[in-house]
């Protein structure tokens, strides 16, 4: 008699599993070693998770990398590890981020209101590097001017246009500033230029026309960014060699030039086959600098990079059970979900991401070919391939059994797309959102952030 195969026995011949973040204990999951079956017991499902320790470890590893490197290869500059707090502005994730002396990279005005509540925590303090990104309304340029004056002097704003530095004039002091490359995009976007930056052929004539004698201004940092991210690919290499140029060009006549910003992150995990090599990629990007530095006879540049997803991407995780089966026609099995992924994961809607994406229990069941379809009366709100292969499989559910799946790696983003404790789709409720901190005493900690959205809470926004 032939024996069906279980699911375990599919994960472990597809993959190189167990692994450091996933493991099996007694036919349920764990993830960074969390009881993930006695949280939903407690808590219940949908559920979010924010796994705390792992942003402390994302930025440890990224740090311990790059200054390995930067010794290995006797390069003479420094390296600063930035947050890019667009990819989650909670509370939480801030203080765990600067628990290990990072600096800030802002994008909007309220970046400064946010600042201005960890300055009163003294959780931030005065003397740290706060790097101003993006286009910059009147009222984002008044708060930077404002905390400049307030004592934030290694404040830096990065002018994202030749309009822009006008807006500074007033200063009584000196003040810092960067300039961003307007980099040109892949192939797969509908436009050549990204639409934020100044054009590479115009950087250094601004320099010397705006910059290079004013008393106001010093220009400290050359910025540049790719949205796909850092990629050992041409396309990446090709725009990285470009922005050392320009660098070299402009140290040249600028000794005051002392910082390069590589903006766009690493990636992270978003399936079980990954395997970027962060150590080749960050000794690649060192080396080469060094190397075009040398080469042009100017002094190498600190680097700072402001990473978002790769800093809290992978301390997220959000938790579904499944409430029913529903067989469609001969060939489609639909699990459907006491919740929403177009609305609690946006990505997977308006951009395809694909998550790592395994259930909770019934690890050693048979398993089966389903689509996941998301409690919304939306046709868009469903999961039907994994990053790895073009379908989903998943144990598979006999009368009164209840499977629950993850969701993980959801840290980035999610939240900010969907709009914390607002309006849904259908009017479903934010679920509940549970932290976790390190074992105390042998186990976790554990605080409930924010209980499930109330009814009263969306009649009170919609006007009832």
């Amino acid at each position: 008699m032939i024996k069906n195969p279980k699911y375990r026995e599919l994960i472990e011949q597809t993959f190189d599993f167990p692994q450091k973040d996933f493991k099996t204990e007694k036919g349920f999951l764990q993830w960074n070693g969390l009881p993930l079956m006695e949280i939903i017991e407690k808590y219940g499902s949908p559920l979010r998770i924010t796994y705390l320790p792992k942003i402390s470890q994302q930025i440890q590893k990224a740090r311990r990398l790059f200054n390995s490197s930067i010794a290995n290869n006797d390069y003479r500059g420094d390296y600063n590890y930035c947050y890019c707090t667009k990819s989650s502005h909670f509370s939480f994730v801030l203080e765990e981020a600067l628990k290990n002396k990072v600096f800030i990279e802002t994008s909007s005005a309220f970046d400064f209101d946010i600042i201005k509540r960890l300055e009163e925590k003294k959780k931030i303090k005065k003397d740290g590097i706060i790097i101003c990104n993006g286009f910059k309304p009147q009222k984002y340029i008044d708060n930077i001017l404002d905390a400049f004056k307030n004592g934030y002097k290694n404040i830096i704003p990065i002018l994202d246009n030749l309009d822009e530095l006008e807006k500074f004039q007033g200063i009584t002091e000196p003040m810092n500033i960067g300039m961003r490359i307007a980099a040109e995009e892949e192939p797969k976007y509908e436009f050549y230029t990204s639409r934020l930056g100044i054009r590479y052929n115009d950087i250094v004539p601004f320099y010397q026309a705006k910059i290079q004698n004013s008393p106001n201004f010093k220009l400290k940092m050359l910025h540049f960014f790719i949205d796909t991210g850092i990629k050992d690919v041409n396309y990446y290499w090709t725009e990285f060699h470009k922005a050392l140029e320009v660098y070299c060009d402009l140290k040249k006549i600028c000794p005051e030039l002392t910082a390069i910003n590589l903006g766009g992150g690493m990636p992270i995990k978003h399936s079980l086959a990954a395997d970027f090599d962060y150590e080749y990629m960050i000794n690649e990007i060192v080396t080469q600098i060094k190397t075009t530095c040398n080469n042009e006879n100017v002094d190498e540049p600190d680097i700072f990079t402001e990473f978002g997803s790769y800093t809290v991407g992978e301390s997220g995780a959000v938790i579904f059970g499944v409430l029913g089966v529903k067989r469609q026609n001969d060939r489609e099995t639909w699990y459907m979900l006491d919740g929403s992924l177009m609305n609690n994961l946006p990505d997977i809607w308006g951009l395809s991401q694909r998550f790592i994406m395994l259930p909770i229990n019934k690890w050693e069941d048979d398993y089966k070919h389903v689509n996941l379809g998301g409690i919304t009366c939306d046709v868009g709100d469903y999961y039907n391939s994994d990053a790895h292969i073009n379908q989903v499989y998943l144990p598979k559910i006999k009368q009164g059994d209840k499977l629950y799946i993850g969701f993980f790696n959801t840290g980035a983003y999610q939240d900010t797309l969907s709009g914390y404790g607002g309006i849904k789709h259908c009017l479903l409720p934010s679920p509940p959102h549970i932290l976790i901190d390190e074992k105390k005493k042998g186990e976790f900690v554990y605080k409930v952030f924010a209980e499930e959205q109330t009814a009263e809470s969306m009649m009170k926004i919609l006007g009832y």
